[in-house]
């Protein structure tokens, strides 16, 4: 088990410095900070322009390759160096990164358990009342996107308050202005962790459905029903610990994706985090705030995946052994 998972991690670190090199490469190559300046009235000179940028590690007129290795000397350091406008890249991404795991943790564990809860229920009665509705309900979920079914939350949530006569549900920012409490903070997060978990949850349970499904035929359940296990025994004990070894996986690379994929949903309910800011700076030619943000979202792949061959490692013995 060890060695399975030192092997994985070795293999991850790679991967994350692949990727982090390949997306600084290709945002300094195609982004251009020196445009922020041009649009500066009056214009400063161009000595200044490039004197500043140099400071910053941006000027485009120095050797692509000098300024990959200056940057990742300091990424090795945990620096990942200014922004155009010379404020520190770090500073800034450690508040929102927080901001995003906040939400996208939120979401995705509340939509993959109850995704995986409906798919196995439905799998178990297919073709049964329960097993339709889920379906009808999961493709209504994915045919809306992502703006409009937001909205449409927000919409109810207004309309919930108004008839309650109390705010439970708050729909702008990720807190009240000068209130700092966790309650607060729970009901700005009800309604955009709402929107990411309908999403997954919709996903996660046709996913599961299908996966129960190949196994549920298997020759080991008709084995375990023969040995005397009740029906529900032997689904949850044997056919379901086997069906969500893919899901885990799927999980992991999930979890990836929507750290910087929530931008929509960031966007509507005021959240700034890392999912706004990539957008901004690459508006802004940002390059070290964009390789930043790439570089974390690499990590907490890693983190995920890592967490994934664990889980992996739990449901299905054969790892262990490795």
């Amino acid at each position: 088990m060890a060695g399975f998972l030192a092997r994985r991690l070795i293999g991850y670190v790679v991967l994350v410095a692949v990727a982090t090199s390949m997306a600084y490469l290709l945002a300094a190559a195609a982004l251009n900070p020196r445009a922020n300046y041009a649009e500066r009235m009056p214009r400063p000179p161009e000595t200044a322009v490039d004197a500043q940028l140099a400071a910053y590690n941006l000027n485009d007129k120095e050797p692509l390759a000098t300024r990959y290795l200056t940057w990742a000397a300091g990424v090795l350091h945990g620096d990942f160096g200014r922004a155009w406008n010379g404020s520190s890249v770090n500073e800034d991404l450690g508040r929102r990164a927080g901001v995003t795991l906040r939400l996208v943790v939120a979401g995705l564990l509340l939509g993959a358990i109850a995704g995986v809860a409906v798919g196995a229920c439905a799998a178990v009665g297919q073709y049964g009342w329960f097993d339709r509705l889920s379906t009808v309900a999961s493709f209504g979920v994915l045919a809306v996107p992502t703006v409009v079914l937001a909205n449409m939350l927000i919409i109810g949530a207004v309309w919930f308050n108004e008839l309650t006569g109390v705010k439970i549900f708050l729909v702008s920012g990720e807190s009240t202005p000068g209130v700092d409490s966790t309650l607060d903070r729970l009901q700005h997060l009800a309604l955009p962790t709402l929107t990411l978990a309908l999403s997954m949850a919709a996903v996660f349970s046709r996913y599961q459905r299908n996966m129960l499904l190949d196994v549920l035929g298997s020759d080991f359940v008709r084995t375990a029903r023969a040995k005397g296990l009740t029906r529900r025994t032997a689904y949850t004990r044997h056919a379901l610990r086997v069906a969500l070894i893919p899901v885990v996986t799927y999980f992991a690379f999930t979890f990836g994706a929507l750290l910087v994929g929530t931008t929509i949903t960031e966007t509507i309910f005021g959240w700034y985090g890392l999912g706004h800011q990539l957008v901004a700076s690459i508006r802004t030619n940002d390059v070290n705030t964009v390789a930043a943000i790439s570089c974390l979202a690499a990590l907490a792949l890693l983190v995920a995946a890592i967490a994934a061959d664990l889980l992996q490692a739990a449901l299905d013995p054969r790892v262990r052994t490795t």
